[in-house]
């Protein structure tokens, strides 16, 4: 199958042209610096739109919100796949890890009694070749979870395992080292009492003293014992000692650093700095920590992660030329950047070989709107 598209403003990895692309097998074939219209069988005219990669999502609980889409109200497995997959894809997603937590601090939580389904259905899912976007496995860890060892073993050998990150939640720390931000959060968001919360926070102390140290080295130990090595993340970093810990354990990443201090360290330490593209939209950080665009202006931010909001990605990203990034080097936080941080090679760019994952983009009052997504040539939004 071959298409070609002209008359796009052609987003590569350095620059910006006006031109064409030609697109045969589901591989990018030619790229054309030329404005012209064309009466060619098959050919598009994009009238100056911009041509976009497909971007590659490293970190999204969105699919959480479709199985509970009420406090209480769990949804069937599948279609809330489906439902989840299908605005990933909308947004321009042709890539997505699905952050599938493994342990939570909340003993009420959804996420332990749907682990397995989450999973399975994944692979049901994609096996069926009913999925758009390409989905694969980001294990998220809750190292003060007592069974997280026996929870994670089934997925260590996965071969859609493509990242791990090792969360600490206990209040008083790392995301929530405000107490104040953490009982605001979860007397809103899960309707606790302040009594309840007071009991939570006697309770995950203890539990992280008993469980999280060890339950950090013996996932480390396996994960370092890997054929094909498994790119470690840390998340929440707060402070230059919590990143010399990663480095230590072989961490390449780290997730949503709390303070300029911890993003600074990541940098000096050669690991990658990924931030909440909600907080770039928002214009600071839920829980009261540093924002992602005055770390883009410190020039500490390689990635962004959609986090919650998949329609935040792209807009996140145009946002960050008002930090100084080009409009390449921005879109570089959503496509290419993600896509190397765990070895995806094939993708993640406009150039001559790799698959042909694009997106159609139109301003829209200066908002970015996507007009078309494409994953290996074919339409699937």
């Amino acid at each position: 199958m071959m298409n070609r598209i002209e008359n796009a403003q052609i987003v590569l990895a350095d620059e910006i042209i006006s031109g064409s692309m030609l697109v045969e097998q589901g591989r990018i074939a030619d790229l054309t610096e030329a404005v012209r219209t064309s009466s060619v069988t098959g050919t598009d005219d994009w009238q100056g739109d911009y041509l976009l990669p497909g971007m590659v999502e490293l970190h999204t609980d969105n699919l959480e919100k479709h199985l509970m889409p009420r406090p209480k109200v769990v949804w069937p497995t599948l279609p809330a796949i489906l439902a989840h997959d299908a605005q990933i894809a909308a947004s321009g997603i042709t890539t997505v890890l699905d952050a599938i937590s493994v342990g939570d601090i909340d003993s009420d939580s959804l996420r332990n009694d749907s682990l397995e389904s989450c999973t399975q259905g994944l692979r049901m899912a994609a096996d069926s070749g009913i999925l758009r976007a390409d989905h694969f496995l980001h294990m998220r860890l809750e190292l003060a979870e007592e069974g997280l060892l026996d929870m994670f073993a089934p997925y260590l050998h996965d071969e859609r395992l493509k990242l791990v990150s090792l969360m600490d939640h206990t209040p008083g720390q790392r995301q929530w080292t405000d107490l104040t931000h953490y009982r605001v959060y979860v007397s809103g968001k899960r309707g606790w009492s302040e009594e309840k919360v007071d009991s939570m926070l006697e309770r995950l102390l203890l539990r992280q003293v008993a469980y999280a140290a060890s339950n950090r080295r013996a996932i480390v130990a396996s994960c370092r014992e890997l054929d094909v090595p498994v790119p470690l993340a840390t998340h929440d970093d707060t402070t230059v000692e919590h990143v010399a810990e990663g480095v230590d354990d072989g961490v390449t990443i780290s997730e949503f650093p709390t303070t300029v201090a911890a993003a600074r360290a990541a940098r000096e330490q050669g690991l990658g700095i990924i931030m909440g593209a909600p907080n770039m939209v928002r214009g600071g950080s839920h829980s009261g920590n540093v924002s992602a665009a005055e770390l883009a202006r410190l020039d500490l931010l390689d990635v962004l992660s959609s986090d919650y909001v998949p329609a935040s990605l792209l807009h996140a990203a145009f946002l960050l030329q008002n930090e100084s990034f080009s409009l390449p080097k921005a879109v570089a936080t959503v496509t290419r950047n993600p896509a190397r941080m765990i070895g995806l090679d094939d993708r993640g760019e406009i150039a001559v070989g790799l698959r042909a994952d694009y997106m159609r983009v139109r301003l829209v009052s200066g908002i970015p709107v996507v007009m078309g997504v494409w994953k290996a040539g074919n339409r699937i939004a």
